[in-house]
């Protein structure tokens, strides 16, 4: 199964939170998008994994994505050496994605700049033709590398090197982002508070894309920042 972009998160509503309506936006376009977790939350304070798994499905629905894949990695505790790697190089070259959308390269939670490199290293590895793997049915996949790796932006106010405006897709993005009901905002929840559980957080979410939009001349943004420079056709092509 061939996809156009292939998102990738440390925990379930990552993906959502950092790219939810870039990736509404190319599936309305007719893109195939799929989903990686790395790990199921488990650590977090409010929910459960078991909860986490049917939000990270809901919200999957919500956005149309093709698949979503949970690594099952050890939350807070992963660690980017070969095993993970070569696990997530399966997965790259089982999906053989144009673009790969990864966590932050530097944020408040130790596991988005974890997953950020362990997945660019990944990205890397999977298009060197002497590391063999093999997929679930023992058959010798393919070198793959995607074209592009972009890095979202998450608690953390990065500077992007690009937005993409996704005026008209932010109600989606929000609804994906609310499927995690145990996570965030509920004026009726008994579970603790966290930083990320404030009405104040999940207004932020909102307020970053608008601010985006209003520097780059739009309702709506979403920020990204590159690993190598960009490159375009024309001058005119840049909004």
């Amino acid at each position: 199964m061939k996809l156009d972009i292939l998102a990738i998160g440390a925990h379930p509503d990552d993906v959502e939170l950092g790219c939810g309506a870039t990736i509404a936006k190319e599936i309305a376009n007719g893109k195939k998008v799929g989903i990686i977790d790395l790990t199921r939350g488990e650590l977090g304070t409010r929910g459960t994994a078991e909860t986490r798994d049917v939000e990270a499905d809901n919200a999957a629905k919500i956005l149309g994505a093709t698949v979503r894949v949970n690594m099952k990695f050890a939350d807070g505790f992963f660690t980017n050496d070969k095993k993970h790697q070569l696990e997530i190089v399966k997965m790259i070259r089982k999906y053989q994605p144009e673009i790969v959308l990864c966590n932050a390269v530097d944020d408040r939670h130790i596991d988005h700049g974890k997953g950020s490199k362990l997945v660019s290293d990944a990205c890397f590895l999977s298009g060197l033709i002497k590391i063999e793997t093999h997929d679930s049915e023992n058959t010798l996949q393919q070198p793959w590398r995607p074209k592009q790796v972009y890095h979202y932006i998450q608690w953390k106010n990065l500077e992007p090197d690009f937005t993409v405006d996704v005026s008209g897709f932010i109600d989606k993005k929000m609804a994906s982002v609310l499927a995690y009901k145990t996570q965030f905002y509920d004026s009726g929840s008994k579970e603790p508070e966290t930083p990320i559980s404030s009405k104040n957080f999940t207004d932020s979410v909102i307020y970053r894309a608008r601010d985006l939009g209003r520097l780059v001349g739009v309702e709506y943004a979403e920020g990204f920042t590159v690993e190598r420079q960009i490159a375009i056709d024309s001058i005119f092509d840049i909004k």
